[in-house]
């Protein structure tokens, strides 16, 4: 078998640079195989294969082999289920144990106990570090040691405790001669593993500071490139939430504030895995008597609901996988509040086309939006199309770029009216959450 090993397993981390878990495995001083499994138990359940995530998750782990090919070593690519591909691993090397950067998905932790079982058979230890959020778990807690459910305690406390400490990159490069010296091995094609190359270009992984500072004044206008698309990036990354973090603390409160968000979200899906499994965070709101109009769900889902902004935004998430967050919260709003379609219809649907899908956020917003989750907007709150595009896109150049026929007399008439749909909506949700 050789030499023993040390295995790092890439994830959510696809980067060589401030990897917590990479720079402790090579920090150990034995060879290091860097490892990346595309996992059959998620690419099976993709049904599109010109998914856009896994053709970007190709292209980082390309651009990674070709890192470590200059330093004399080589990704191990491999394509199954895990616990499969470690058992063919452990029978092929000599391996002391494995490293690799905590994932809190269910599935993730479900994963991850299964593989370490296998390995503890073979006495090989595994062991897990905090890399994808600045605070994890238990770490931001209230005094009497429970978990916060409002997001602004949360941040003032996740602000009060930070510091250099939790900021400072992990320098991997002191310890880079350790990864495993080997050829370059071959990285199974997008063909290979059944899916499609679209060519479509992704968000760069960088942003100016000029940008962050006037991000509070842009982020609200879809028009207009305010936003910082570096989900993506933070979902699979390729980018440091401690660099991130870092930027945004000298120059945008706001934007520090987002990434809090999701460092909030990670935490509710932790200590409240159940919203994870499709249930609301306040029980009574499962009690809704959803619709659920097949077919106005289809109109939905094409962009043709006859609000032309509702519909500019699932236009853009479709051909994109991106959608502009101020227009994300209408849409989901139209779905839960206007067409009293269950909410988890929506945020199956995201997660099916957004490129930066990630389920504590995915899953917390679309909650936050329909009323059942923890700090939501109250479920009174109903947006109004029109008044949101006059305030948000008053030129329409958004609206005019998806849906340039909206003055057009094929444009379809809007599915119902506003202010009936809000009234049905009080009256349903109501009796939800009154108990009637």
């Amino acid at each position: 078998m050789g030499d023993r090993i040390i295995i790092f397993w890439f994830r959510r981390d696809l980067r060589l640079d401030d990897n917590a878990g990479l720079y402790h495995a090579l920090k150990r001083g034995e060879p290091v195989l860097p490892l990346f499994i595309f996992d059959r138990n998620i690419l099976d359940q993709l049904e599109d294969k010109s998914d856009r995530r896994v053709e970007f998750i190709h292209a980082a782990l390309v651009e990674m082999q070709g890192k470590l090919r200059d330093l004399g070593s080589s990704l191990e690519v491999c394509e199954g289920r895990p616990v499969e591909v470690f058992r063919q691993l452990l029978a092929e090397y000599d391996v002391t144990g494995v490293v690799t950067n905590t994932d809190y998905e269910p599935y993730a932790t479900e994963r991850d106990q299964a593989v370490t079982a296998l390995l503890a058979t073979k006495g090989v230890w595994f062991v897990a570090y905090k890399d994808q959020v600045i605070f994890e778990k238990g770490e931001v807690l209230k005094d009497d040691g429970t978990p916060y459910t409002i997001f602004t305690p949360y941040s003032r406390r996740w602000k009060a405790v930070v510091n250099d400490f939790y900021l400072s990159s992990f320098l991997v490069a002191k310890y880079q001669r350790h990864f495993l010296h080997r050829a370059a091995a071959a990285i199974p094609t997008l063909t290979e593993l059944g899916f499609r190359k679209t060519g479509g270009a992704f968000p760069l992984s960088t942003m100016k500071t000029a940008f962050l500072q006037e991000y509070k004044e842009l982020r609200d206008y879809p028009g207009v490139a305010g936003t910082s698309r570096m989900g993506v990036h933070l979902r699979h990354g390729t980018i440091s939430i401690r660099a991130l973090v870092r930027q945004a603390a000298a120059s945008s409160e706001t934007y520090l504030n987002e990434l809090i968000w999701r460092e909030f979200y990670q935490m509710i899906l932790w200590h409240f895995p159940k919203v994870g499994r499709g249930a609301s965070f306040k029980p009574a709101y499962d009690r809704i008597q959803w619709r659920n109009n097949e077919e106005e769900f289809k109109r939905w889902c094409a962009g043709q609901t006859g609000y032309p902004i509702v519909d500019a935004g699932i236009r853009e998430l479709n051909a994109t996988g991106f959608i502009h967050n101020r227009v994300r919260m209408i849409v989901a709003s139209f779905l839960a509040k206007h067409l009293l379609i269950d909410w988890r219809w929506g945020e199956a649907y995201f997660a099916e086309k957004l490129l930066d899908f990630d389920l504590a956020a995915n899953n917390g917003g679309w909650q936050w939006v329909a009323g059942c989750g923890c700090d939501a907007a109250p479920y009174f709150r109903v947006f109004n199309p029109t008044l949101q595009t006059k305030r948000f896109d008053p030129d329409l150049s958004y609206i005019s770029r998806w849906v340039p026929e909206w003055e057009e007399l094929t444009y379809p008439r809007p599915m119902i009216d506003h202010e009936q749909a809000r009234k049905r909506a009080l009256e349903m949700y109501g009796r939800a959450v009154k108990g009637g």
